[in-house]
């Protein structure tokens, strides 16, 4: 609204999965599809009414205050997604390709609890190595999103390590399958990694060094486990986020 009436082109990166334009960065170039009833709802779905100052409230349930017209003030701005999580996916596919992997594009709107998604993904992973459906091996087989973790313990880690960590007693003992996620901007949690490595033979390793997944679950405290095993993912920091990207490979 401050260019207006100018030209404006906003290139945008996108680290919100499905790509909501007024979600990214706070949607600064996009109009706000939001209302005061929406604000309203959201205060007593989640009980905070009573946390918010009375001026605010009262302010939310004026009725004779209209909302705030848009006007002409958007219709010169342009909004452009550059990158998301779409376009890293795909260019991944292009380079499992050129590696020799027939590859497949499972989703990239993955979201939901880490443990929870990683035995999705293994279930997917043992299917495509039982029966090469969707794609036989060698696959290459990718699902993009951003996951979250509900914390229980103090370990360190976050949601790639995480869900790497569900995965490692799922794929015990299967051979020639591979799971590998990762935050694309090679930062996972308050850790120096990106994400991890698991294989059919993590479990056996982990439990030559006393280690079960189960522990360090319940601890959050995937990090450490990796770090032990030297599985952890460390590319260093990108500078672009566009969300997470998990691979299933079938040999």
């Amino acid at each position: 609204q401050a260019a207006a009436p100018a030209q404006l082109v906003s290139l945008i990166l996108s680290d919100v999965v499905g790509d909501p334009l007024e979600a990214i960065a706070s949607g600064l170039t996009v109009v706000d599809p939001t209302s005061r009833k929406d604000a309203l709802d959201i205060l007593e779905k989640y009980q905070l009414a009573d946390k918010v100052s009375s001026s605010i409230l009262d302010f939310l349930k004026r009725s004779s205050i209209e909302e705030k017209p848009v006007g002409t003030d958007f219709e010169k701005v342009h909004n452009l997604i550059v990158g998301n999580n779409l376009m890293a996916a795909q260019a991944a596919l292009a380079q499992a390709r050129l590696e020799g992997f027939n590859t497949y594009l499972l989703r990239t709107d993955q979201q939901g609890e880490a443990s929870e998604v990683a035995h999705e993904l293994c279930n997917t992973l043992r299917w495509a190595w039982k029966r090469a459906d969707p794609v036989p091996p060698p696959a290459c087989i990718i699902a993009g999103g951003e996951t979250t973790v509900s914390l229980q313990g103090e370990g360190r880690g976050g949601r790639n390590l995480e869900l790497a960590l569900s995965a490692v007693t799922d794929l015990a003992d299967f051979p020639d399958v591979m799971l590998v996620t990762l935050a694309t901007d090679g930062e996972d949690g308050v850790t120096d990694g990106a994400g991890a490595v698991v294989t059919g033979a993590t479990f056996a390793r982990a439990a030559a060094l006393g280690m079960h997944p189960e522990e360090f679950l319940k601890r959050n405290d995937s990090y450490t486990f990796f770090s032990a095993l030297g599985d952890v993912l460390k590319p260093g920091p990108t500078g672009t986020n566009v969300n997470d990207l998990t691979f299933l490979f079938t040999f």
